[in-house]
């Protein structure tokens, strides 16, 4: 069951500062600035206009550093509702973050005279191995979870099977369309991913095996007309709301008793993890995840679907119908082993710092 999300929002105070926030979303529609996108900031600033509001600071030419700093040790020492924890760094990050791209842009449209944002010191981030990762052997143990002999367990086995050999990330397997899907090239085209970047991704004969069965036999109980085209739909006839997804993966996971939690993004893990334990270069892993750098400093050559193809077919331990032995690849680089293993290193980190934006 999905988690409740019933409760109505706070009401946002109708001040200047509430009045402007409708106009800074105004402005990243303009921008054609993805809607999720657009969605976190509007939370986010819209949590620091109230906190201001309750402190009697109503136009923005009212705030200044020390009360940003304030609102920032107010973030630090909040604790959340549900099980009494304090924010996370990355996450008290990403909720100062909008903020100070709010007041940059109301510099720029002169709302005000300067920016009391452009000093203030961030919460320092550091990398960190993914929490949760799960082996081979437990990755199968996840994928046998569902009852494929009801609709629903067929159509999430198809699910599980997508996220663990495509590692897409959760909001682009809840747009994916039928088009979407390459049958005879075993690809998924994945259109705008985060960052509104398209790129197209190979799908193993398994998981391929398992989406057109859901496709033949389950989805055409789920659809309702108008049918839009959504691959994977909930039992209502439409898309999945992201939670709902997170909810299904995560129910799964526990199901499995794997003594690991998480939800779609441990999969996304598993896959990158796997596939450069079995031997595939990090440029290839990095065309699968749709990352634009792992670092500023490298640049790596774009490969072709073709190639990117044989080398997860070659290094994906579920990407053939039939078990087989991990194959070497030919395209082990000549960079010192130290140099790989940072690589390897930033790229779960990069990992890990999305599974926390898509978290909290």
């Amino acid at each position: 069951m999905a988690r409740n999300r019933t409760a109505k929002p706070q009401p946002m105070p109708r001040n200047r500062m509430g009045s402007l926030i409708d106009e800074f979303i105004a402005w990243m529609r303009v921008r054609n600035t993805a809607e999720y996108t657009q969605h976190n900031r509007r939370a986010c600033v819209a949590q620091f206009v109230r906190w201001a509001n309750e402190r009697g600071i109503e136009d923005p030419m009212e705030v200044t550093r020390p009360v940003l700093e304030s609102y920032q040790r107010y973030l630090y020492y909040y604790r959340q509702k549900n099980n009494g924890r304090p924010l996370t760094f990355r996450t008290q990050y990403a909720r100062l973050m909008p903020v100070r791209t709010w007041f940059r842009w109301l510099v720029r449209n002169n709302h005000i005279l300067h920016n009391p944002a452009s000093d203030l010191d961030m919460p320092k981030l550091e990398k960190r191995l993914p929490r949760a990762v799960l082996n081979e052997e437990e990755a199968e143990r996840l994928m046998i979870q569902p009852d494929v002999r009801d609709p629903l367990g067929m159509r999430d086995r198809a699910i599980l099977e997508t996220f663990y050999s495509t590692g897409i990330r959760r909001m682009e397997l809840v747009h994916l369309k039928l088009y979407n899907v390459d049958h005879l090239r075993g690809t998924l085209s994945v259109w705008l991913g985060k960052g509104k970047k398209d790129r197209v991704v190979p799908i193993g004969e398994r998981a391929l095996a398992w989406v057109d069965k859901y496709l033949r036999e389950a989805r055409p109980q789920f659809v309702m007309e108008p049918d839009e085209g959504t691959i994977f739909l909930s039992i209502e006839g439409g898309p999945f709301h992201l939670d709902r997804m997170s909810k299904l993966v995560r129910d799964y996971v526990e199901q499995a008793n794997l003594g690991k939690s998480g939800a779609c993004h441990m999969l996304r893990h598993t896959m990158a993890t796997l596939m450069l334990e079995n031997g595939a270069d990090i440029r290839y892993i990095q065309e699968m995840l749709g990352h634009s750098e792992l670092e500023s400093t490298q640049i790596y050559t774009q490969v072709s679907i073709r190639q990117l193809k044989k080398i997860h077919s070659a290094t994906h331990p579920g990407a053939s119908l039939e078990k087989k032995k991990p194959a070497s690849t030919n395209t082990v680089t000549n960079d010192t082993l130290l140099e790989e293993e940072s690589r390897r290193t930033n790229l779960l980190a990069s990992l890990d710092a999305e599974a926390q934006e898509e978290e909290e």
